[in-house]
């Protein structure tokens, strides 16, 4: 692949007159403005990495593109690469097959895992490629004192890491939002150290006062909300609104009502979660605007929330637009329905030509060390004595969003333990402390996984990502931590005391060094097992599982130090009257 040559100022003056000739000509196509949301006819030529005109053009290089729809290249204003479960060099490749070029990237789960080693691998990962990854410092590692992550990152480890690249933009989603509102020390320090930059918000559900006082502390963006009237809200008092699709969380229709109000300058596009198989075949941001445009909305309407209005959100200088001046970053679309790339030009090379990525690249160039420290388990160490005359306090699962719903149930008791029933879907749950050696086992319930044989496990386990297990017996969830446990982390499948389906995460027991056909590969052998053991295919069992021990989304979560009511804020017992 040609990688674009530097040109000076003065040469993208005479290209854009006329006066030479462009390093790349797109001939013909139809050129989106989203400026003005319309579409006009012309050729667009590229001076090194710059679109210098949009007109009539020759080039030392032309492509073909009459009947083509040419965009922005889409942008994602809100993703975790290491949610792919692909490295970052191999998600990057997906993401340019489906047009993506740029992302706003939070490094949460890997820096909880690994600290600042984490965050710099990340970095170091997605320097020198042929798209914009910026990154954002995590605000949140750990994320609550609920549960036991594997690092800890304080205001003053983030004034070093926001130095470290102009790719670092701002603060991560400040998902403790109680501790910005009663004004904890340490939310504090956080805030007033990127005061002058970017600070991404995560805030289900607060509204009237509370949010004023969020939004008064310098948060400006926000991912979470479910309902329209809650994203209207937060537009109204000045955020930036995420319209999210993920494969767990699935906002994306309930919220696109509000492209049709005046605000939708502060709409963006997002994935935030999203695993590698979904992307493989469905896409990226490109598939949300597929959802888009099939639920009867006008794609001009639809793409400004995927380029120029990220841009602006962000303060992406010369980004997001097609007109001169603007950095060359195009997608080439056939029709406005599939928005699956022809071409795809990414800072004036052309990276993708007739559906084929040029750019190759090692899956990992420098892979972090081991991140699994926690000692074997046994079928006993997951047992739940009963209570007589007690109910359990049980997690109650969505299949569509992150939330969860608190239910006290009856247990079922077998040999005077509480244990699992597949007849009323109530199954044990478990989360292993991975980092520290410490031992720590949490237990408890949860409705809703679909399981009727067997157990599941993951080091995927939002955000601490300690080692989460669900099953129908004691015996296969043993099974199943063990297998992580010696390969280093992944995701399990276990059922009859054998490992059936396993996909290895080499790096940080998150992510894979293996190419994205190898992955894919490994997760469809899961997706078979999944289904083998009952789990309806529409269930995305193994990420509702890592949702399961996030502890800042409410109602009910598990960690390994035991249930937290989060509306609350505080442990609970798994018994109640």
């Amino acid at each position: 692949m040609d990688f674009w040559r530097a040109t000076t100022l003065e040469e993208q003056i005479d290209t854009a007159l006329g006066q030479q000739e462009a390093d790349l000509v797109l001939k013909g196509g139809r050129v989106f403005n989203v400026f003005l949301k319309t579409w006009e006819e012309a050729d667009v030529a590229i001076s090194g990495n710059k679109i210098v005109g949009i007109g009539e053009y020759s080039g030392k290089q032309e492509v073909d593109v009459a009947g083509l729809y040419l965009t922005p290249g889409l942008m994602d204003a809100h993703v975790h690469f290491e949610s792919s479960m692909l490295s970052p060099r191999e998600m990057v490749k997906v993401l340019l097959l489906n047009g993506v070029t740029g992302a706003i990237a939070d490094p949460h789960e890997i820096t909880n895992v690994l600290g600042e080693e984490g965050f710099k691998f990340m970095l170091e990962e997605t320097a020198n490629m042929p798209f914009s990854a910026y990154l954002m410092v995590p605000s949140c590692v750990p994320a609550t004192d609920m549960d036991t992550s594997g690092a800890r990152i304080s205001a003053e480890d983030m004034e070093r890491l926001r130095k470290l690249s102009p790719r670092v933009l701002g603060l991560a989603e400040m998902m403790n939002f109680p501790g910005v509102l009663y004004k904890q020390q340490g939310e504090m320090d956080k805030l007033k150290l990127f005061y002058k930059q970017k600070v991404d918000g995560h805030a289900p559900g607060i509204t009237g006062k509370q949010l004023n006082a969020y939004v008064a502390s310098g948060i400006t963006t926000e991912h979470e909300c479910v309902t329209p009237a809650e994203a209207w809200e937060k537009v109204k008092r000045g955020m930036y609104v995420f319209l999210r699709e993920g494969s767990a969380a699935h906002n994306l229709v309930d919220l696109l009502p509000l492209v049709k109000k005046p605000g939708n300058r502060r709409l963006c596009l997002c994935t935030d979660d999203r695993h590698a198989d979904d992307l493989i075949e469905q896409g990226s941001i490109n598939y949300l605007l597929e959802i888009g445009v099939a639920q009867g909305y006008a794609p001009e309407d639809l793409i400004p929330l995927a380029t120029l209005n990220i841009a602006e959100c962000y303060g992406l200088q010369q980004t997001g637009a097609l007109a001169p001046g603007f950095v060359a970053d195009i997608a080439v679309f056939e029709n406005l329905q599939t928005f699956q790339p022809v071409h795809v030009v990414k800072g004036g090379a052309l990276v993708v030509k007739n559906r084929k990525l040029l750019w190759k690249s090692e899956p990992v160039l420098r892979a972090p060390g081991q991140s699994m420290n926690m000692p074997a388990v046994t079928a006993g160490s997951f047992r739940i004595p009963a209570r007589p005359g007690r109910r359990l306090r049980v997690i109650g699962i969505s299949q569509t969003q992150l939330l969860t719903t608190k239910l006290h149930l009856e247990p079922t008791v077998r040999n005077g333990e509480a244990v699992s029933d597949t007849e009323r879907d109530i199954l044990k749950m478990a989360v292993c402390e991975r980092h520290h050696n410490t031992g720590n086992i949490g237990l408890g319930f949860g409705f809703g996984f679909g399981l009727k044989k067997g157990a599941i496990a993951t080091t995927v386990g939002h955000d601490s990502h300690n080692l989460s297990v669900v099953g129908t017996n004691d015996e296969d969830m043993a099974v199943a931590v063990n297998r992580l446990r010696e390969i280093g982390g992944g995701q399990v499948v276990a059922c009859d005391g054998e490992v059936k389906a396993t996909v290895p995460l080499a790096i940080a027991g998150l992510m894979s060094d293996r190419d994205a056909v190898a992955v894919n590969a490994q997760i469809k052998q899961l997706d078979f097992w999944l289904r083998e053991l009952g789990v309806p295919e529409e269930y995305s069992a193994f990420m509702i599982l890592a949702f399961a021990s996030l502890p800042v989304i409410p109602e009910l979560r598990l960690t390994d130090r035991g249930l937290v009511d989060v509306v609350r804020f505080e442990h609970v017992d798994l018994w109640c009257e």
